[in-house]
């Protein structure tokens, strides 16, 4: 009994290696047709996974670009200015709050903000902004506005009152470095007051809609025009060493100060939240078109290659050869040819996109509209490893579904008609 066990597991196991090797032998008795069926899933896929790592990277960047000059990874309120943005909701103790957060781990920078949404004019007009005051140097440890200073100096070369504002308000209110524009505000007594401020430096990031309503100016003048205590402030800001721990972090502050309102980068922007979750989505649903349109591509071959050996077949059943060892001979051409094809593809998608993850890829020619939505125009593609797995997997699969019908087919022949076949 053992033995004959034993000589149907060497049987099976030889069978399984010639399935192989005859399948893969049939796949190049017809060259021209295998190699452009290959080419076809190579570019496709090459083309789906470039375009999957140009949209991830885009995405990342426009995340990475927003936390760094615009939200930070962190962000401390008191519970009812984010509903209400009222000056008088605004935190007392916000020094004390900063230097314990200062001495937790994976902290790279922290800035104590006052926020007011306000109007700022020139001799040729007016605009509606929001005005942060901040202490510079700390602020520089969070944000990159002071690395984005296109003209001027980051609060420098004016001794009173100086202001640093976006490169699209100062060419909306027609002003230059040096100018002097007015500040309108409501102090803490509801008195509407104005300040005139001087422009240090104009600044310019890949945002223009940011640009074109962000005003920073030094806390300490704003204090003084407001009314405010020393020491409020109605943000604080956090950067983070590594996003990623931003919601373990947030938790730990959220237990420390319990009476305020503590937010990390996707809670403050949910936009960003969705396309980070999204982007993995939309990219798989993208290859999976990609491979939806080539899989008719295969039936249609593997179709092709049934009916011309349909004389073979038959005498394969002949001779007595079991049709499910037919349907798998079809079936593992079918997958050797889908994932002949894949490989190829992945691979020369990985190295097109690899290259592109240290190379910019150029779209100032679209910097206009790219602006406009915050994204950079010099795009660095990426894409996760675990992404390739799950490519090759889908590959296999799509291989598999192509092979049915055609395998089906090669099952229904008749022996004695197939043969009578010249």
């Amino acid at each position: 009994m053992m033995e004959k066990w034993n000589n149907d597991l060497y049987n099976n196991l030889k069978f399984n290696n010639m399935i192989w090797s005859i399948s893969w032998k049939n796949i190049w008795r017809n060259k021209v047709r295998s190699t452009v069926v290959i080419t076809a899933i190579a570019l496709g896929l090459t083309a789906g996974i470039f375009s999957s790592a140009f949209f991830t990277g885009m995405v990342n960047q426009r995340i990475k670009q927003a936390i760094s000059n615009e939200i930070s990874s962190i962000q401390i309120h008191d519970p009812k200015f984010k509903e209400t943005t009222e000056m008088v909701n605004y935190m007392a103790n916000a020094p004390e709050i900063s230097d314990k957060i200062l001495k937790m781990d994976n902290i790279a920078g922290i800035s104590n903000r006052i926020i007011i949404y306000s109007m700022v004019s020139s001799a040729e007009t007016a605009a509606g902004v929001k005005i942060t005051g901040i202490d510079p140097n700390r602020e520089s440890q969070v944000t990159g506005i002071s690395s984005k200073i296109v003209d001027g100096k980051y609060f420098e070369g004016v001794s009173r009152n100086p202001v640093v504002i976006g490169k699209k308000l100062a060419e909306k209110l027609k002003v230059k470095v040096r100018s002097k524009i007015v500040v309108t505000i409501q102090d803490l007594d509801k008195n509407i007051i104005g300040g005139a401020f001087r422009v240090a430096g104009i600044y310019e990031t890949p945002n223009t809609g940011f640009d074109e309503s962000n005003v920073f100016v030094k806390s300490s003048d704003l204090l003084s025009l407001t009314g405010l205590p020393p020491g409020a402030a109605h943000e604080i800001a956090i950067l983070i060493n590594d996003n990623d721990l931003a919601f373990s972090i947030d938790q730990e502050i959220k237990i420390m100060f319990p009476d305020r309102e503590v937010l990390n980068w996707k809670e403050i922007s949910p936009e960003m939240s969705y396309m980070t979750e999204a982007m993995g989505l939309y990219n798989y649903i993208f290859i999976i078109i990609i491979l939806f349109a080539l899989l008719f591509g295969i039936i249609n071959t593997m179709l092709m290659v049934v009916l011309e050996r349909r004389k073979e077949i038959g005498m394969l059943l002949a001779i007595g050869m079991a049709r499910l060892k037919i349907f798998v001979m079809v079936m593992v051409e079918t997958v050797l040819l889908s994932l002949t094809g894949g490989l190829v593809g992945i691979l020369l998608g990985g190295l097109i996109a690899k290259h592109f993850e240290t190379n910019a890829i150029d779209l100032s020619m679209w910097a206009e509209g790219y602006s406009q939505l915050g994204y950079d125009t010099l795009v660095y593609t990426s894409i996760e490893a675990e992404q390739y797995a799950v490519i090759a997997i889908m590959v296999v699969m799509t291989g598999i579904i192509a092979a049915i019908y055609p395998a089906y087919k090669a099952l229904k022949y008749d022996p004695a008609e197939a043969l009578r076949i010249e």
